[in-house]
């Protein structure tokens, strides 16, 4: 079987990775170790762009049943709607009877709502009972608000999940999590912990309180009648560079092909005109800190790209 150039590219770099690893007149070429270093990382996505483009749920309850049930709702032109929080990701590209669609979400009101909210009270290490509850032993649903619970009591309110909670409480909204352990009050007035040596304990509260909360209301928008028409809207609106061999001069070819090949490439400043010329091509030329999750188009395969700028302290 003929290799692909992509094979042949990632063949070559595991053969001389060894040999240019050592080589810093290659990766960096300025040699100065004072200077800011930019990384381009490239990594290979084996799938078609319009394959890698679709939502799929996950298998879980506590989101993939959320989002199954609103995918049953909005597909092909229904409406689907939930109170405190969105079942699907925003701008998602569903498939639905070779039919293809984005989907969005709109606030359409509110609703006062009664709901268990949980909260945890610390518990000194000397007095967690045997009968403690270990956090991870618990299924997903009750699990995942005990920790969001615990990492905003470590950090103050100083976390990224923050926003998830009302106040020092979080509340029960998912299905899963309603009936769930703690949705049932199995664990109210228990005492759990992070560790099986009853380390970071807690004890449960869960009591029931009218909260207002958001209606958010799932469409589907059609964006195209067939595979061929949905791989112009993903290259329209996914793929953030399509390059072509033939399109690009031997030496900015050759960066390109070295990160492909290796996963990197890394040169600092100042920098070649061939890896400039590469970064302005992958819409990369005015970043000075990191941008990632960029997708490439190159000589008929997909690609994840990044570039991350290194500054001497």
């Amino acid at each position: 079987m003929v290799p692909t150039r992509r094979r042949a590219l990632q063949l070559a770099g595991a053969t001389t990775l060894a040999a240019l690893a050592g080589c810093s007149a290659i990766d960096s070429l300025g040699g100065d170790d004072a200077a800011p270093e930019y990384t381009l990382s490239v990594d290979a996505i084996d799938v078609s762009p319009v394959d890698h483009a679709l939502y799929a749920p996950g298998d879980g309850a506590l989101f993939g049943d959320p989002a199954r049930t609103a995918l049953d709702g909005i597909l092909p032109d229904g409406r689907h709607t939930t109170y405190g929080y969105e079942p699907l990701p925003r701008g998602a590209y569903v498939e639905h009877d070779g039919a293809y669609y984005r989907t969005t979400v709109v606030v359409t009101g509110r609703r006062e709502m009664t709901r268990r909210l949980v909260r945890l009270d610390p518990v000194p290490r000397a007095t967690v009972p045997d009968d403690a509850v270990l956090i991870d032993a618990l299924p997903q649903p009750s699990a995942r608000a005990l920790k969001i619970l615990h990492t905003y009591a470590q950090t103050d309110g100083e976390t990224s999940t923050a926003d998830l909670l009302r106040g020092d409480a979080y509340v029960l909204r998912r299905p899963a999590e309603r009936t769930g352990r703690l949705g049932a009050g199995e664990l109210d007035g228990r005492v759990v912990t992070m560790t099986e040596e009853g380390t970071w304990a807690y004890r449960v509260r869960v009591d029931r309180e009218p909260v207002v909360e958001t209606a958010y209301t799932t469409l589907a928008v059609g964006v195209a009648d067939s595979r061929e028409q949905f791989r112009e809207v993903v290259f329209g609106s996914r793929i953030d560079a399509e390059l072509t061999p033939a399109g690009l001069s031997a030496a900015v070819r050759d960066r390109l092909d070295r990160a492909i090949a290796r996963g990197r490439y890394a040169e600092t400043t100042p920098l070649s005109a061939p890896f400039d010329t590469l970064l302005q091509r992958l819409g990369l030329g005015a970043v000075d800190g990191a941008a990632t999750g960029k997708l490439l188009w190159y000589d008929g395969a997909l690609y994840r790209y990044a570039l991350y700028v290194s500054k001497p302290s």
